[in-house]
């Protein structure tokens, strides 16, 4: 149960953010696992069967299919971009069709280079943008230099300093 009382079922978010999450049968299923998961398996089944792009396309595919989607994913947690489910849901559709492939690959050859280096790179990446966000959000903000000539801050200052802009 979440702090809010509802029931969160596969779900990673937390209660404020909800809004990334769909209700299916009374519990929050997050938007992106929804839709990335059943896709990937799907293209996965595909790929395995023979149908897929022409091997020789998954160097550039494997690489640019997730950009969007690790894109989208700095720039949100990096305050740059709201959050948006029908551009989450492009991005995500792009996603599966990549890992769904590279899974396929690494089923056939678990030690694939490509596969790895994708995996790694974009995992890092994305793991050091929720890092640093979770760091913005935790560690309160630390106060610069005195400014010379600046009247300093407290009762009857005003907000700011009265520096204007702020």
């Amino acid at each position: 149960m979440s702090l809010t009382g509802d029931p969160l079922w596969l779900s990673h978010h937390a209660p404020a953010d909800l809004d990334r999450c769909v209700t299916v049968g009374g519990h929050h299923v997050c938007r992106r696992c929804l839709l990335l998961w059943p896709l990937t398996f799907a293209v996965l089944v595909l790929a395995g069967t023979g149908i897929r792009w022409p091997r020789g396309a998954d160097g550039l595919l494997l690489v640019l299919l997730p950009l969007p989607a690790v894109a989208e994913f700095v720039f949100e947690h990096a305050g740059r971009w709201g959050y948006r489910p029908g551009r989450q849901a492009a991005f995500t559709a792009l996603l599966a069709a990549a890992l769904g492939v590279g899974l396929d690959r690494y089923l056939h050859r678990p030690g694939d280079a490509l596969w790895w280096t994708v995996t790694v790179v974009y995992g890092a990446v994305c793991a050091g943008a929720a890092l640093a966000a979770h760091g913005r959000a935790t560690t309160p903000p630390t106060p610069g230099p005195p400014i010379p000539g600046r009247a300093a801050d407290g009762p009857g200052s005003g907000e700011g300093g009265g520096h204007a802009g702020q």
